[in-house]
């Protein structure tokens, strides 16, 4: 008699392999859920921060009303904010700059004064959820009276990046 010889995989042997494929993505998903989190409240910190350079220059030159680029007059008195908005940004709140409802995207808040200034955005739109569900987080910089710049964030340790967390700051 002539032996056959086995073609393909055993039943026992895929299952093995499904069984650790399924080990390995309940092991990967959260840890990718976390990392794209952080990466997202570091691009807002930065985003936001990027506006810090305008409010210092306004300041500089006496000019402490916060208004959107696409004001059509600005008084002397105006600081025009040249922000276009973040995706990553929520679109509820007081006056936004930068807010674009029809793209989704969400603004800034500005407050411009010599001895205390902010720049605050809450999360929302397509940020993760741990950012911008049921109570956004929110990341604001703020800025003393004697010029150094501190950011604060109210989200979970593990997504704050350095130099901003809910007691760390970074001054400039």
């Amino acid at each position: 008699m002539k032996k056959s010889v086995q073609k393909g995989f055993t039943l026992i042997e895929l299952m093995i392999v499904v069984a650790i494929i399924g080990i390995l993505a309940a092991v990967a998903l959260p840890q990718y859920q976390t990392y794209v989190a952080k990466s997202q409240v570091s691009r807002v910190m930065t985003e936001i921060g990027a506006l810090k350079t305008i409010v210092e220059t306004c300041l500089l030159e006496g000019r402490t009303n916060p208004v959107a680029a696409d004001t059509a007059a600005p008084d002397s008195d105006d600081c025009v904010i040249g922000f276009t908005g973040s995706t990553l940004l929520g679109q509820e709140g007081g006056t936004l700059i930068g807010e674009d409802t029809a793209n989704k995207k969400g603004g800034v808040t500005v407050s411009i004064a010599a001895d205390a200034s902010s720049l605050a955005g809450s999360f929302g739109n397509s940020a993760a959820a741990a950012l911008a569900g049921e109570s956004p987080k929110s990341l604001t910089w703020s800025r003393d009276d004697a010029g150094s710049w501190t950011c604060t964030s109210d989200v979970d340790a593990k997504y704050a990046p350095n130099g901003c967390g809910a007691a760390a700051a970074a001054a400039e």
